[in-house]
């Protein structure tokens, strides 16, 4: 398929899959595993409209909203970078209305590859405890809790079990065994390899990447990452 990018220039303001970490920031052999400097867990902001939103597992995808959605918007992310947490703190929230209305049904790639640019293990935890959110019927409020969460310092490999279990704690009802088993045994490495193999498969070369109905839509080069600005280019996609 071709790969239509909202507002995205790989390299310029994104997390490239080509081995040089984001567009300002080189890869490193092995990264700095030091989950005491975002020791301090905080709840994201601003989720009551994302409980209750329905998400499923698609193959290597997972979507949230309504099966019969008139609309559909393709995300592509990796939790380590961090133009992916300004999409989902901006852009991103010009979402939530029109996925709560059935109007539009979100499938979100989670791709890794930021684990072999930078080192370290994270980008795959994170996936992993993501995909067994969804099991716990979490997965919206455990994804932006995820991004609230983010190090400063991509290269911090931050995301360990230990973390996620605590990021998780700030997400009522996530938390149970089931859930915390399969975040300590990766449970769900496999589909995470499935995930990063869809990734590659639609010949995305960064994250964010976002698609709405496969096609380019308008907008600047930070339209993404401003809500306002998002819901301008939804609006010119036919998305109110």
């Amino acid at each position: 398929m071709a790969v239509a990018v909202v507002g995205l220039g790989v390299g310029l303001a994104a997390c490239s899959s080509g081995g040089g970490g984001t567009g300002s920031t080189e890869g490193s052999d092995s990264a700095s595993a030091k989950p005491d400097a975002v020791a301090e867990v905080r709840a994201a902001a601003d989720t009551a409209g994302l409980a209750g939103l329905p998400a499923r597992v698609d193959g290597g995808v997972i979507t949230v909203g309504e099966a019969d959605a008139p609309h559909t918007v393709k995300v592509y992310e990796d939790a380590r970078c961090p133009f992916c947490k300004k999409f989902e703190e901006g852009g991103a929230r010009a979402l939530v209305k029109p996925v709560a209305d059935g109007d539009v049904k979100i499938e979100y790639t989670i791709a890794s590859f930021l684990d072999n640019n930078l080192g370290g293990s994270g980008s795959v935890k994170a996936a992993n405890a993501l995909r067994a959110s969804v099991d716990a019927g979490k997965f919206p409020e455990f994804h932006a809790a995820v991004y609230a969460n983010q190090p400063a310092d991509e290269s911090v490999d931050a995301y360990t079990d230990a973390f996620l279990l605590k990021i998780a704690g700030k997400v009522e009802g996530l938390r149970s065994a089931a859930f915390d088993k399969a975040v300590n045994d990766g449970s769900y490495e496999k589909w995470v390899g499935r995930a990063m193999q869809s990734f590659r498969d639609d010949g995305v070369q960064g994250t964010p990447t976002v698609l709405i109905d496969g096609k380019k839509a308008g907008g600047g080069e930070d339209a993404m990452y401003g809500e306002a600005s998002f819901a301008a280019v939804l609006k010119q996609a036919g998305i109110s």
